[in-house]
């Protein structure tokens, strides 16, 4: 896998910039820098399996790419790690909330870096699924293509991050089953990534919110967690 995966490093300092690519080329992945945002909106961004993005950059932020990623059919599933000095509770959050499939914190070893990106990859990698896992699932007016990554309410295309649609197709797929946050955490986010309880109920709220008439239809079971009621 390393020898196809192609990974983009955008980051203002090009020393640390240079060390990544380095130490990921010497992994086997293909490697570009790119030292801002501006620099990188010139390349072929649909083009990278990962981007390791840092968020305190010139004139767009790192959080302003990403948002700008997310919005793009092209790219809004690329993977993305912050990798950035900003390492209050809050930053983390909302980092992750942008649909980021990971965050590290500067000063950080080149060692962790790699393993998150092998994580993340692992995870993003495209596989041969079972028909039960590729078909679509629909209740009422919802439909979720999970082979698309296309989610619909009542015949409008309903646009929704990574990490949301994926929480939606589980609780859709176990219509009755109450999930704890422990368990959606397991299943959304990789094991070796630290996420906080807090990032569950943020996307669980904005998916009620997207589902319009059908967000009543997730629940919360107080001290258990969340399910999809019929």
């Amino acid at each position: 896998m390393n020898d196809k995966a192609r990974i983009l490093v955008v980051d203002d300092e090009e020393t640390l910039c240079e060390a990544l690519r380095f130490n990921l080329e010497a992994e086997g992945y293909s490697v570009d820098t790119a030292l801002s945002a501006e620099e990188a909106l010139t390349m072929n961004l649909e083009s990278y399996s990962l981007i390791l993005l840092d968020i305190m950059m010139g004139d767009i932020s790192g959080t302003q790419l990403a948002s700008i990623l997310k919005r793009k059919d092209a790219t809004a599933r690329i993977p993305i790690i912050f990798c950035t000095a900003k390492d209050t509770e809050d930053d983390m959050i909302g980092g992750l909330d942008l649909g980021a499939d990971d965050y590290i914190t500067k000063p950080y070893s080149i060692r962790n870096v790699l393993a998150r990106v092998r994580t993340v990859l692992r995870r993003s990698a495209s596989k041969e699924k079972p028909q039960s896992e590729t078909a679509h699932v629909e209740f009422q007016g919802i439909s979720v293509f999970p082979e698309r990554k296309l989610c619909a309410v009542n015949g409008e295309e309903v646009k929704m991050p990574r990490k949301e649609f994926e929480i939606l197709l589980m609780l859709l797929r176990n219509p009755g089953r109450v999930f704890s946050r422990e368990e959606i955490l397991k299943n959304i986010w990789p094991e070796e990534v630290v996420v906080l309880d807090r990032v569950v109920d943020v996307n669980i709220t904005r998916l009620r919110s997207k589902l319009g008439e059908y967000g009543k239809n997730i629940v919360t079971k107080p001290g258990y967690g969340y399910g999809f009621m019929a």
